[in-house]
């Protein structure tokens, strides 16, 4: 069992903080949200720094604390009935892109803070599923479910989307 030394967590806060912020954004699709999120998931590793006992990934440690404070964040709204942003501005600003990229944040502003995060972790981060389960702390076979249902979940929600903005007649 290795320990990391206060200055090898201050290293790993830093180096993983741009990749943290990327995925706390696609997450919340919000980057001011997001930058607090990293902040807190930083404090806390800070203050956990003690209890990580096996270091063999503490990548893996700090990404599994980002997503929990997204997930709480994600709650919260949920609570409070707030929508959040839409993703940051796609690239070469085509408006079709601009207008799909605004209904998909919608139709993602639907689903419940689970859905949120699965959804945002496999498509904006590209992860496994095992690798969803391990941030997580789900089984596999639950984040499949989970992954299976919010992708039904986020269908009907686009489509929803899409109805209310055809035109009345």
């Amino acid at each position: 069992m290795v320990a990391l030394s206060d200055g090898d967590i201050e290293e790993l806060l830093v180096s993983r903080t741009p990749d943290a912020h990327r995925l706390a954004t696609w997450i919340l699709r919000d980057p001011a949200a997001a930058e607090d999120a990293v902040q807190e998931a930083a404090m806390a590793a800070w203050d956990g720094r003690r209890k990580l006992r096996h270091a063999e990934n503490p990548a893996a440690w700090f990404t599994k604390i980002v997503v929990n404070v997204c997930r709480d964040e994600l709650r919260r709204r949920s609570k409070r009935r707030l929508l959040p942003e839409p993703p940051a501005s796609i690239a070469g600003g085509l408006p079709d892109l601009l207008a799909v990229r605004d209904e998909i944040g919608r139709a993602v502003a639907r689903l419940s803070a689970d859905e949120q995060l699965v959804i945002g972790l496999r498509f904006g981060r590209d992860l496994t599923v095992p690798q969803i389960a391990a941030y997580t702390g789900l089984a596999e076979g639950t984040v499949k479910s989970r992954l299976h249902h919010s992708l039904e979940h986020l269908r009907s929600a686009l489509a929803a989307e899409r109805r209310a903005e055809e035109p009345r007649r």
